[in-house]
């Protein structure tokens, strides 16, 4: 199944670019094309890639943040699986919505805080070993410049409005990753003990959903408490617990509600107050 949605993540991207080449009949045609196009890459590319960069093979793992490159997001899996599932759910991850927090002020904090974090995570991994050494290893310095060759080759040989179109797509893309984020982590927060750590992540610290259609649609992902629980977890393994943290409906709703905030502070607000009372019962 994952090699099924890789596949058509990247025929989609091709796809996507021989249209903007070519050519598109209507003004409205090409944002449909863009629009849909940033659905397979977020929906489909990011949550492929997120599965296989937590994979232990760094084949693999170098596979899943290859299928980052439309989305321009290859930062994602140093960010994520160094930054969000070492700091999720407290202040300190830029992924974890606050209670509160407007969908639209977290996509700017979120993807503007989870690009300059993974360049920390690079730059504290490395230290001080001279510039040579972050020259030859520094992975987020690496992707950067993949992505920015690539962007430039594109305009030159083909325009700077195929270019719009591919950055559109992509932008669709990761603000459909960065919503799904907001839904899953908002406003779940860790204690922080009297050593000044915070508490050990278990599977009451993010949503989760048991929705058959948001399960088969992104392949286990809706059982999201049991992946932060357990990140070396494969998808098709994750559990669902009853005591865990549960959305009100499916992926798909959720989403759609958080673009009304009014409405999703009316649900989920609650929904915070009603788990907090739970778990510290």
């Amino acid at each position: 199944v994952l090699g099924f949605g890789y596949i058509m993540v990247w025929l989609g991207y091709f796809l996507l670019m021989d249209r903007l080449v070519t050519g598109t009949p209507s003004v409205l045609h090409t944002a449909g094309l863009v629009m849909c196009s940033g659905i397979l890459f977020g929906a489909v590319g990011i949550n492929v890639a997120h599965e296989l960069g937590h994979r232990r093979n760094k084949w693999v793992r170098g596979l899943g943040q290859a299928l980052l490159f439309p989305s321009f997001y290859m930062h994602f899996t140093i960010e994520h699986n160094k930054g969000h599932h070492r700091w999720m759910a407290t202040p300190k991850d830029p992924a974890t919505a606050r209670k509160g927090e407007l969908l639209y002020a977290f996509w700017f904090r979120s993807t503007i805080g989870g690009w300059f974090s993974a360049w920390q995570i690079e730059a504290h991994r490395l230290g001080n070993k001279g510039w040579l050494n972050h020259l030859k290893h520094n992975q987020m310095l690496h992707v950067q410049a993949i992505q920015f060759v690539v962007a430039a080759a594109i305009t030159v040989m083909f325009g700077w409005a195929v270019l719009a179109g591919w950055i559109a797509a992509a932008i669709v893309g990761f603000l459909l990753l960065e919503t799904v984020n907001y839904v899953e982590h908002y406003g779940m927060m860790r204690e922080k003990g009297a050593n000044g750590r915070y508490e050990r992540v278990t599977r009451k610290h993010s949503w989760t959903s048991d929705h058959p259609v948001s399960r088969a649609l992104l392949f286990e992902l809706p059982r999201h408490a049991d992946h932060h629980a357990h990140a070396a977890r494969p998808y098709g393994s994750l559990r669902h617990f009853d005591d865990a943290p549960q959305l009100p409906t499916g992926y798909a709703g959720m989403v759609l509600l958080a673009l009304v905030p009014p409405l999703y502070f009316r649900v989920m607000d609650r929904a915070v107050e009603l788990e907090t009372q739970r778990i510290a019962c």
